[in-house]
Formats: structure tokens, sequence, C-alpha cells
């Protein structure tokens, strides 16, 4: 068994309030769970609107398994107009 965490630092946009931070960072963590079947958690909670951190991860069998379930997440966090990756990172077991 192999697990795949992600560390995805985030830039925000369209967020002119902490409202708004909020109600996009729920809809960026409902379609990733939804699309890619990953656990996804916002990990710094700050007051910045524009700025968040969020965490996935996911099981699988084998190493390229896991490590392809992630690269797609990227990818279509790249894809999303919405939000603009700052950082990432990844650590696998």
């Amino acid at each position: 068994m192999r697990v795949g965490v992600l560390q995805v630092e985030v830039h925000l946009p369209m967020a002119m309030s902490l409202k708004d931070k909020r109600s996009a960072l729920k809809s960026l963590k409902d379609q990733l769970h939804g699309r890619f079947n990953v656990a996804v958690a916002d990990l710094d909670p700050n007051e910045k609107w524009q700025r968040a951190s969020l965490g996935a991860v996911t099981i699988g069998s084998d190493r390229a398994s896991v490590e392809g379930c992630l690269r797609r997440v990227v990818e279509w966090m790249e894809q999303n107009r919405f939000v603009e990756i700052v950082r990432v990172e990844q650590e696998f077991w």
C-alpha cells in the first residue's frame, strides 16, 4: 500500500472577502473529492482572502497509481480559472 500527500498553495484572484474565499475553497474541495476520490482539507486557515493552502491525500496499491492520481489533481487545478497554483509539494510513503 502506498500513500501520497499533496500540498498546494493557491491564489484565489476572484475572492474579494473571507466569505468568497470560503465559498471558493468549499467548491474546489468538493470538486477534487468528486472527480479524483481524494481526501481534501484546508491546511492554512489564515485570514488572507486570496491565499490558501490545500492538502489532498490518496492511497493506492502502488506508487505509480498514487503519483498518477496526484498528477491529475495538479493538472486539473492548473486548468481551473478560479485558482492559480503558487507552490506544490508532494510526499509518498
